[in-house]
């Protein structure tokens, strides 16, 4: 008999699961999928090579000391740093920037590529976003309360590049966060070319730069000088493969292949009914699917349908972020005037003016596919052979926006291999040659994405990461304390709350600590054993 079930095993569930289980708590881990790991999981699509289904470079999961805590290291974990984190390509004449950990390094590249105006700017640009994008992580790593982000951006020095030469008080401080993140790129810098590709990064988040509150997202550029992205050696799914051997070794079981269909409150505990038709009982619920499918888990188990209507009526999944190529390929792309060391290890960013980014999401935006596919490339086999045959290589290709509905009413299945050939051939006008070298790949659309994730709309963050949906709003604000009213004992977790999409596992860690601290409360009765 369990004391707490967790529903999905997504990272942050697992996390939850993990750190639970370590305290001494009876854990079970319940997943609809065959393959466990959710959009942090990697699968052999083609003969010999190991394929991530979703994420593929962790960038924040390494600032939250998770991996330490858990020790995961002690269950095959390893991390390669993606050193240099950032590739941007030179375009006719210009040279292209190279963004290393080493700030000096990054800007004698921006330097030469962009002038010493802009190498000069960024250095203090790092100065400042650094410390606040450290703030913003640590924001991250609790609940959304008040008095948690009080504490987290306490005593943060308000000056900055505008309060140096005028107000530089807490004011303008929360100007500047609230700002968009085009907005603090040309406050900043000259260059376009500097000035998309930091924009191309930070819409790793979801939301285009133009939208209020996208500042740290650009900011977030600053830390990857004190930790870069890593790469799992393995895959992605490395990540969450440790997880599980973690919390196996603590003595929690985890049940694939077995969808949960309902939520029911059963007296003082939950009733839990999956698709193979066993009943389950537990005190405790932490639901890590998307937040959607665990209001519909609630509709069939009998809460309150006018306030699940509602709730569903006010979260925005949004028009759907994006599409991925996964390509196997007998060679790296070859950037012209760069070498693969300066390219291969990080992220490709692949575009060279902002104009690109805007046209893609406004197409999205009215369900049309993007005049011209804005391009995320990311050749983690440079890094780790293990995950491609000798002499072979694989790519993942990011492309954003892409509509999940079509305006023309018309299915992805039709478009799915021509967008696929557009993407490719991006890829292709920056470092030619390319296209010849793919010998198979794998295409996940919007569509796709929904139906082997759970990604509701095709968005890989489950809901929008706009201003209105973050923080003490992820994703309503009665949901955002990762509870349900009105159903003691059943918290949320995963990428539809606090802090959002992305790896990072800091949802999960939240979840047990807030069940862990509601038991010394004694707000969970014990378990009914029946």
């Amino acid at each position: 008999m369990v004391s707490v079930l967790v529903i999905g095993s997504g990272h942050n569930a697992l996390v939850a699961a993990c750190y639970l289980a370590r305290a001494g708590e009876r854990v079970e881990v319940l997943e609809r999928d065959t393959v466990l790991g959710g959009a942090v999981s990697t699968v052999e699509r083609f003969p010999g090579h190991l394929v991530d289904r979703g994420s593929s470079a962790h960038l924040m999961i390494r600032h939250t000391g998770i991996i330490e805590e858990l020790e995961l290291a002690n269950f095959g974990l390893r991390y390669i740093d993606c050193d240099p984190w950032g590739f941007a390509p030179g375009t006719g004449d210009a040279a292209a920037i190279v963004f290393h950990r080493d700030l000096a390094r990054t800007c004698a590249s921006i330097e030469n590529a962009c002038g010493a105006a802009d190498a000069d700017a960024y250095r203090r640009f790092v100065g400042v976003w650094g410390p606040r994008s450290a703030r913003v992580m640590r924001a991250f790593g609790g609940a959304p309360t008040g008095g948690h982000l009080l504490r987290s951006f306490w005593g943060l020095d308000p000056r900055s590049a505008a309060g140096a030469r005028g107000r530089g008080d807490g004011g303008a401080l929360s100007r500047e966060f609230l700002q968009s993140g085009d907005a603090l790129l040309d406050s900043w810098f000259r260059s376009e070319r500097l000035k998309a590709a930091l924009a191309w990064f930070g819409a790793q988040s979801g939301p285009p730069m133009s939208e209020p509150g996208t500042a740290p997202m650009v900011g977030f550029a600053a830390l990857m000088h004190t930790l870069p992205p890593g790469r799992a050696v393995g895959g992605s799914g490395a990540l969450t493969t440790a997880l599980v051997a973690r919390l196996r070794d603590d003595g929690g079981t985890v049940t694939a292949g077995d969808a949960v269909t309902a939520l029911r409150r059963d007296g003082e505990g939950w009733r839990v009914t999956t698709a193979s038709g066993r009943n389950l009982f537990a005190d405790t619920v932490i639901a890590g699917t998307h937040i959607l499918a665990t209001l519909d888990m609630l509709r069939d188990g009998g809460f309150d349908a006018s306030t699940l209507d509602d709730w569903r009526r006010r979260i925005r999944v949004g028009p759907g972020i994006g599409m991925v190529v996964r390509a196997a390929t007998t060679e790296l792309p070859r950037y012209p005037g760069s070498s693969p060391d300066e390219s291969a290890h990080g992220l490709q960013l692949l575009v060279d003016d902002r104009r690109q980014l805007r046209l893609a999401h406004g197409a999205a935006l009215a369900g049309e596919l993007p005049p011209r596919p804005v391009v995320l490339a990311m050749s983690f086999s440079a890094l780790d052979p293990s995950i491609a045959p000798a002499g072979e290589h694989q790519l993942s290709l990011w492309a954003q926006w892409h509509p999940y509905r079509l305006a023309d009413g018309g299915d992805w299945a039709g478009h799915a291999e021509r967008e696929a050939d557009r993407i490719v051939a991006e890829v292709d006008s920056y470092a030619p040659g390319f296209a010849d070298s793919v010998r198979q790949r794998f295409v996940q659309t919007p569509v796709d994405l929904e139906r082997e994730l759970g990604l509701r709309g095709g968005n890989v963050m489950h809901v929008e990461m706009s201003l209105d949906q973050m923080m003490l709003w992820r994703p309503l604000p009665e949901l955002a304390g990762q509870r349900v009213p009105g159903a003691p004992g059943l918290y949320l977790t995963g990428a539809s709350t606090h802090p959002g999409g992305g790896v990072s596992g800091a949802s999960g860690r939240t979840a047990a600590r807030l069940v862990l601290r509601d038991r010394r409360k004694g707000r969970i009765p014990l378990l009914r054993r029946r």
